[in-house]
């Protein structure tokens, strides 16, 4: 019996030294937790990840922070994350997770909604403020630091003067997931070539799409 359980703890110690050669990844989906966020435009970064997660059979658990799961993918190790700290306290989730597999900012990707950007419009941008964001504003404060690359999606900005909060915490129409559906599936391809050619080369590549 001792002899088996010795057995399983190397093999699982080989396999995490095998994780820790990998270069490591830190793609978290911004979102907030809890059936009325479901499917809201606010939540855009949590259906990106789960869409990764799902073409990769990867699957997400209960972590700190957050829902968690990791795949490899040509020699790197992307770990995926959905904080469940609300989006207001999102710098919470993600400063832990980078202290925790000892990943630099500069391999840290956050996906994240844009009211400034037409609907379902992509860009990746490696540092820059927080555009009123409140996840955002949470990372960059509690990082001490604006130097990470984030992946913005277009949500559009079709309401009326005042309603920005409904409007953002709205779900998504029939219409608009027809338009939305295929731009994830584009979302996923930016996040697997910010791992493996860079963001600079990625940026040049999806940023015209």
């Amino acid at each position: 019996m001792f002899n088996r359980f010795l057995s399983l703890f190397n093999k699982k110690t080989k396999a995490d030294l095998n994780n820790e050669q990998l270069v490591k990844y830190l793609i978290v989906g911004l979102g907030n937790i809890g059936p009325d966020y479901h499917n809201t435009r606010h939540n855009i970064g949590f259906m990106v990840v789960d869409k990764l997660a799902e073409k990769k059979d990867a699957v997400f658990t209960p972590a700190r922070y957050g829902d968690k799961t990791e795949f490899k993918y040509k020699g790197r190790l992307f770990i995926l994350v959905k904080p469940s700290t609300y989006m207001n306290l999102s710098g919470k989730a993600i400063n832990y997770w980078l202290e925790k597999e000892k990943i630099p900012y500069e391999n840290l990707l956050v996906i994240v909604d844009d009211l400034a950007l037409p609907l379902g419009v992509l860009r990746m941008k490696t540092k820059g403020g927080d555009g009123g964001h409140n996840g955002l504003n949470s990372i960059i404060s509690i990082l001490g630091s604006n130097a990470f690359s984030r992946l913005r999606f277009g949500i559009g900005n079709e309401f009326h003067k005042g309603a920005q909060v409904g409007y953002v915490l709205g779900k998504w129409t029939s219409k608009e997931m027809d338009l939305i559906n295929p731009r994830i599936e584009v979302a996923c391809d930016a996040v697997l070539s910010f791992g493996t050619i860079g963001p600079e080369r990625t940026m040049n590549v999806f940023n015209s799409k």
